[in-house]
């Protein structure tokens, strides 16, 4: 019996080693899970490659020329790259900038005009910037205010913030433009503005002009106050009720004068992108405005002024001496000056 005993308890206790598993079970595991940390990596890949290819497509479109029009051959420096279609504020902060100046004479239609030029919802003409005389002392002073105009950085009430599509300012000839030319010249053509030069062609009208607002920066005839530029009839008709006497004996000289210069800085500036714009154009036909917004880059659209003209009527009820006027300039070049209209 103990024998047996024994035998039973041998038997319960034998310790069996476990079944191995198969090598193969374990490559396959391994296997799958190879397999899916490649799917995942490649999934990861895919999609940067989709937005690398998106940021590219965006950029394509970024750099492709704006509002090209009449200036797509010229290389014209631009501040914003996309392509406006409406010029509407609510995509006008991306537009391109043209940058532009009115070269004149006073008295010479340029205040009219650039009332015109503002009418349009995308133009920014800052005035007669160079009027105050620390602003144009010498060259430096005159390139560190046109960087101001031209980085965009002059506010006034023209501004017109992200939706200018063209900024500028009108400059007067006696304003240092002739003394700095060769330095205007180059900043000009360094950072592409375009210049609008407008004049008179009847100068003799822009000199009556001319000493009847001299006159009245004294007299102030309305109510005490003076006036370049007025907006109702009334105030012209008052302010045409003088009528300036022209010295004859310089008359001559003061008209050759005016062309000499008319004619130097339009061979100073020859080299720049420009325009010649003359006044009674302009009155007679309005088109010439079309022209003006081809040439800046702008979407065409109607220009209006609220100004009214001061001098109107034949010139020789305009002056108090027409007849030493008359002679003066009878038989000569200048004669045609007393019989044109504007």
């Amino acid at each position: 019996m103990a024998e047996l005993v024994c035998l039973f308890s041998k038997d319960n206790f034998v310790v069996k080693p476990p079944k191995r598993a198969s090598p193969l079970m374990y490559r396959v595991i391994v296997l799958i899970f190879a397999m899916m940390c490649g799917l995942y990596i490649c999934s990861i890949c895919l999609k940067q490659i989709n937005s690398k290819s998106r940021i590219m497509e965006n950029i394509r479109v970024m750099s492709m020329p704006c509002c090209n029009r009449s200036l797509e051959n010229l290389n014209l420096p631009q501040l914003h790259y996309p392509r406006p279609e409406t010029f509407s504020r609510a995509e006008c902060a991306q537009n391109p900038v043209r940058f532009f100046a009115i070269l004149s004479m006073q008295r010479s239609g340029s205040g009219w005009f650039e009332t015109l030029l503002n009418s349009h919802p995308n133009v920014s003409s800052n005035g007669e910037i160079f009027a105050v005389r620390r602003r144009r002392e010498n060259a430096s002073s005159i390139l560190q205010t046109l960087d101001r105009v031209y980085n965009l950085d002059w506010f006034s009430s023209a501004s017109k913030n992200e939706c200018s599509a063209a900024v500028g300012f009108k400059w007067m000839l006696n304003q240092g433009v002739m003394e700095h030319h060769k330095e205007i010249v180059e900043y000009f053509n360094r950072r592409g503005v375009s210049a609008i030069f407008l004049f008179r062609r009847n100068l003799l009208r822009r000199m009556i002009s001319e000493l009847a607002n001299s006159y009245d920066r004294h007299a102030k005839l309305l109510n005490g106050i003076h006036k370049s530029h007025v907006h109702s009839a009334e105030e012209a008709d008052m302010l045409s009720k003088y009528k300036p006497i022209i010295n004859s004996t310089s008359l001559m000289t003061n008209l050759v004068e005016v062309e000499s210069a008319v004619a130097k800085v339009l061979s100073f500036f020859n080299s720049t992108r420009h325009i010649v714009l003359f006044y009674e154009d302009i009155v007679k036909n309005l088109i010439i405005l079309r022209n003006v917004q081809d040439f800046l880059g702008l979407p065409v659209m109607n220009l209006t002024s609220r100004q009214v003209k001061i001098h109107k009527g034949p010139v020789s009820e305009l002056v108090s001496n027409w007849e030493d006027v008359y002679q003066a300039l009878k038989g000569t070049t200048y004669e045609r000056f007393t019989h044109l209209d504007y």
